[in-house]
């Protein structure tokens, strides 16, 4: 069986606690995930399955869409609902000018510091290891893009948000940092993507619909996104059937000047490989004939 899944995910289960559930209830061995969901948060986790896993780095690499609820007036040492309380402080009174003069840093191309319970490597141990056992350490920032941040509304001490960002952006930091941004500290009260590279929350599978799905094989291939799906957000080549003969023997085809990566297909649209072009040439990232 070869495909993805996406799931919706709901909140209390880990990523990797869903991969298990799909592993077991749909008895296929190559299963992996495409990013990352906190457990708290709710929406698309795309699962590859069989050969689609040889793509799921590629499809992590995609742009992410969320809405989020902020809880102002209270930092947790997660930055989620889920953490211990650090601080309390009261919350102005909110006007839409000032929610937005403070959102405004947020939107664009800038440096955000990782919290420190993530799964980002300092000196070869992750951060949530360290923060743990009761360190903390100076981090780097991380180049990050958000490409639309959109307050939905907002209450006294609550805003909506839906946000539209690059890959390894936590939506975590961005509520913190609103708080600090408000004066008064914040957290992540709640979180559901909606969009994960090519994946809509509209394709995405109840996980507790899974175990029923699993009994009706035909019904669940008809859910499978094929591995086409999972990079078409990458520009296409498309070759003929010779020469997606000599891509599967990896020879390095002349191409056009693409930018980045991209997906190259054969005649009849069957993905061949993902590559690059570097001088005029493809370079092949990986080949799936």
């Amino acid at each position: 069986m070869d495909g993805v899944l996406v799931v919706d995910k709901p909140s209390g289960p880990t990523s990797f606690d869903v991969v298990r559930q799909v592993r077991t209830l749909l008895k296929v061995k190559k299963v992996g995930h495409t990013g990352t969901l906190d457990p708290m948060a709710t929406g698309v986790l795309p699962i590859c399955l069989g050969e689609a896993t040889k793509v799921a780095g590629f499809v992590t690499e995609g742009d992410k869409a969320y809405e989020a609820t902020v809880h102002l007036g209270v930092e947790t040492d997660t930055q989620d609902a889920e953490g211990k309380v650090l601080a309390e402080a009261p919350v102005p009174p909110l006007t839409g000018a000032l929610v937005e003069s403070a959102l405004a840093p947020f939107r664009g191309t800038f440096e955000q510091v990782p919290p420190m319970f993530s799964a980002v490597k300092v000196a070869g141990k992750r951060l949530y290891e360290l923060a743990r056992a009761g360190e903390e350490v100076e981090r780097a920032g991380r180049q990050v893009t958000v490409y639309e941040l959109t307050l939905r509304d907002f209450s006294a001490t609550r805003l909506r948000l839906s946000v539209r960002c690059s890959k390894g952006f936590f939506v975590r930091t961005l509520a913190y940092d609103i708080g600090r941004a408000l004066g008064c500290g914040a957290h992540l009260a709640a979180l559901r993507r909606t969009v994960s590279g090519p994946f809509v929350l509209s394709q995405a599978l109840p996980l507790a619909e899974l175990p029923a799905l699993a009994q009706d094989r035909e019904a669940l291939v008809r859910k499978l996104q094929p591995l086409s799906a999972a990079l078409s957000n990458l520009p296409e080549l498309r070759v003929s059937a010779e020469a997606a003969v000599r891509v599967s023997h990896g020879v390095p085809l002349e191409a056009p000047p693409l930018p980045g990566r991209i997906r190259v297909v054969g005649p009849e649209g069957a993905l061949l490989a993902v590559a690059e072009v570097v001088r005029g040439r493809l370079s092949y990232l990986r080949v799936l004939v």
